[in-house]
């Protein structure tokens, strides 16, 4: 098996981390079939969720720092941040439509960060989060300075950040980082329910949705109900506006085909 495999089934896009003897930590390799698995989901009508989760008990321990060794100067570390660490979290970000972790154990560092990074993070019992950069002399490097504060506010995301302390999985139930914690059994099993739901839901409207919630984020409340209004035009005009509201009538469950 690859280091990490990207499948879609049933309009769920899969992003498999598969490097277990190393709690899935990533190499550049990695971080290129990362990016090109969400552009890839970006543009794929096919796809209208994406998961990413981790095998072997761990989600993502960060960098491979044994893969990075051979980069010591500091322009060759700032080409590999920008050009390759932070593809992945810019293709997540310009990503429309749902993205979901599956958190079980370990996500430290850019772990965490690529998580985070994500819109909705379930967790098992077993998951533990830290932003462990300062404990080796570094800053957040992969947006978790920027994300963490938006998720458990300013006072406690710097207190993480400052300690690089770990977050064990009821805390971060308990902050927000993640929405449900279930036992390492039943995860997969959760987040293939919610992948479901949402993969059945109308793919144009779960989209405008999620860009008016990250949009609604930098902009004041007058020109987020100016992007409301030209969101809900076109997804009014959609076929799948139409069969919604059809079903609703005759008290049926609606398909929706992404039109």
């Amino acid at each position: 098996m690859a280091d990490l495999e990207y499948t879609v089934e049933n309009g769920i896009g899969t992003i498999l981390l598969n490097r277990p003897q190393r709690k899935n930590a990533f190499t550049l390799d990695m971080l290129d079939q990362w990016a090109e698995a969400l552009r890839s989901a970006r543009i794929d009508p096919g796809v209208r969720v994406v998961r990413v989760t981790g095998t072997g008990g761990a989600f993502c321990a960060g960098v491979d720092l044994d893969d990075f060794a051979e980069i010591t100067s500091t322009l060759g570390r700032q080409e590999v941040l920008h050009n390759r660490v932070h593809r992945v979290a810019a293709a997540a970000m310009e990503l429309d439509k749902p993205l979901i972790a599956a958190v079980d154990g370990v996500a430290v560092g850019a772990g965490m960060d690529m998580a985070l990074a994500c819109d909705i993070r379930l967790a098992s019992t077993r998951a533990r989060f830290s932003e462990a950069y300062v404990r080796v002399g570094l800053i957040p490097g992969d947006g978790g300075a920027h994300l963490l504060p938006r998720i458990v506010g300013q006072a406690r995301a710097l207190e993480l950040l400052w300690t690089g302390r770990f977050v064990e999985a009821e805390e971060a139930l308990d902050l927000g980082i993640v929405l449900s914690l279930h036992s390492p059994d039943d995860l997969s099993a959760a987040v293939d329910d919610l992948c479901r739901r949402l993969a059945d839901g109308p793919p144009v409207a779960i989209r405008a949705i999620k860009r008016l919630v990250r949009n609604g984020e930098r902009a004041d409340f007058m020109t987020s109900l100016s992007m409301v209004a030209a969101e809900q035009a076109v997804v009014q005009s959609t076929r799948d506006s139409a069969e919604a509201a059809a079903a609703f009538h005759s008290k049926r469950t609606p398909t929706f085909v992404g039109e």
